[in-house]
């Protein structure tokens, strides 16, 4: 089942504005302090690094879209001190925490996934609601969408379609595509998803639903690299938290989520007891003890005031004494890929 953040849904009324998601029970489960250091990593707008900051908090706030860098100077204003923007991937936040100075840090925040003033903004070409250019790059910089449905095989195409968008007619949604840029290369959003309407139809069942959100969202999280960056973000937020310090995750859909869980159940094993029948297991000792046992969802009314936080699920961890370790991504979940100029593997 996939459970994507509605950034195709078809809403009446057009798009929400931005509210940070689940704000309240990331704040009850990263519980920040006066003079405490938390990471954003995901900074977007800034609507949890605003609170930790309220709350007496030094913020490190990573973003690897230059306009959030951009749109967090008014935040800076008001918190000059205690402020700190890096522009940066966040599987890079521990590095980015040690050049600012901090050896450890009290606290990290991720919030997965593309942001409301990506999608919202046409020119970034992410959704379909108005034509844009066929972009989804976050970092405005490598190799595009469009770059990939013109280049790639119809095999790998199928792959990343089927294994990252979920989508159940994944070859007839590669062929078509294939077929369609023999005869003009795809340039635009309105473009491909026209050709993806043709192959998989509306559901009579979810009118709101387009019938393109499911390959978008794949060819979105390929060319950004979101799995392997999620993945290695919570490796490099192992490495750099403090004993007692917390790890909220917010995810939007089933494949960021399925890392995230996996993740905290590897780090939270303790060596089990064994019998005679069954030896102790050899687990190496838990780095990681649960602030939330499973996930929390958002609650009915905060759907109600924001449709985007209908999918959206929290998992979270304190921080335990023993040493971090190595991450294996493939076997946390992230699947492999062709790769294609630096994107995949």
């Amino acid at each position: 089942m996939m459970a994507g953040r509605d950034e195709n849904e078809e809403v009446a009324g057009g798009l929400t504005r931005h509210i940070p998601v689940l704000l309240d029970r990331v704040m009850e489960a990263m519980q920040p302090q006066p003079g405490e250091v938390i990471i954003d990593g995901t900074f977007g707008a800034g609507g949890y690094s605003r609170r930790f900051l309220e709350a007496g908090a030094t913020v490190i706030g990573v973003d690897r879209d230059p306009d959030a860098i951009a749109g967090a100077a008014p935040l800076q204003q008001l918190f000059p001190d205690t402020l700190k923007m890096v522009h940066g991937q966040f599987v890079d936040l521990d590095e980015h925490a040690h050049g600012l100075g901090y050896d450890k840090v009290d606290g990290v925040v991720m919030d997965l996934g593309v942001s409301s003033m990506q999608l919202d903004q046409a020119e970034r070409g992410f959704s379909f609601r108005n034509d844009g250019p066929l972009d989804m790059r976050m970092e405005q910089d490598g190799p595009s969408a469009a770059d990939v449905v013109n280049t790639l095989e119809h095999k790998d195409l199928t792959r990343i379609i089927g294994l990252l968008g979920e989508e159940k007619r994944a070859s007839s949604v590669s062929h078509a595509i294939c077929r369609a840029r023999d005869e003009k290369p795809f340039e635009t959003t309105l473009e491909l998803a026209k050709v993806v309407e043709k192959v998989v139809g509306r559901n009579p069942k979810k009118p709101g639903i387009h019938p393109a959100t499911r390959t978008f969202q794949a060819l979105r999280i390929y060319v950004n690299g979101e799995l392997h960056q999620a993945a290695g973000a919570l490796a490099s937020a192992e490495r750099i938290l403090k004993p007692g310090g917390r790890l909220v995750v917010v995810t939007f859909h089933s494949l960021e989520d399925r890392i995230v869980k996996r993740f905290l159940q590897d780090r939270t094993k303790v060596r089990g007891g064994g019998s005679r029948h069954m030896p102790e297991m050899d687990v190496p000792p838990a780095t990681f003890e649960f602030i939330v046992k499973g996930n929390q969802d958002a609650s009915a009314d905060e759907v109600a005031a924001n449709p985007r936080a209908r999918s959206a699920r929290l998992r979270a961890g304190r921080r335990l004494d023993a040493p971090a370790r190595e991450l294996d991504i493939h076997e946390a979940g992230v699947p492999r890929l062709a790769a294609f100029r630096g994107l995949g593997g």
